[in-house]
């Protein structure tokens, strides 16, 4: 039998998701890929005053000034080490079905790999972190836990007023 016969007759695979896996510091986490428009190199970046801290600053790209974010300083207060694996990764940012999407730059370390599962395989790890709701939940494989990161709990209402003000344009 042909490997495209047996595949026909096979029983359906669980329903497989596209992951951007990423490290802060030794740790994993993982962004679904749907959220990401695009993974770029570290860019030059015009910092913004009075911002917070994790907020790495902003660039123009495709016409549009996108606000970036530095995940590792956001998370653990530590900026993002500067290696030749560390990315700026667009992200489509929409808080809620009623706000029009907007690009949301992320700083990320080791952002190279990809892993495709089911999405149930990550499961609520027990802890109410209101401070971090964009920690979503961890699956488990042979290298430890990976944390999914839910794009569009990482900004706070203050912050989001700051980095989407109506003003901002190329």
């Amino acid at each position: 039998m042909s490997d495209l016969a047996a595949k026909r007759g096979a029983v359906p695979a669980a329903k497989k998701a596209l992951f951007l896996v990423f490290h802060i510091g030794s740790e994993r986490y993982a962004l679904k890929a749907t959220e990401v428009a695009e993974v770029l190199p570290r860019l030059p970046l015009k910092p913004i005053a009075h911002a917070p801290a994790w907020v790495a600053g902003i660039f123009a790209h495709r016409g549009a000034l996108v606000p970036v974010i530095d995940l590792s300083a956001l998370t653990f207060g530590a900026p993002a080490q500067a290696r030749t694996s560390t990315r700026l990764v667009l992200v489509n940012y929409q808080p809620s079905a009623e706000v029009e999407s907007r690009w949301l730059g992320l700083v990320l370390e080791q952002a190279t790999d990809t892993l495709r599962c089911d999405p149930a395989e990550f499961q609520p790890y027990g802890l109410d972190n209101r401070q971090a709701p964009y920690l979503g939940p961890v699956r488990e494989d042979a290298r430890g836990l990976m944390q999914w990161i839910g794009v569009s709990d990482l900004l706070t209402d203050d912050v989001r007023a700051l980095l989407f003000s109506a003003e901002l344009s190329v």
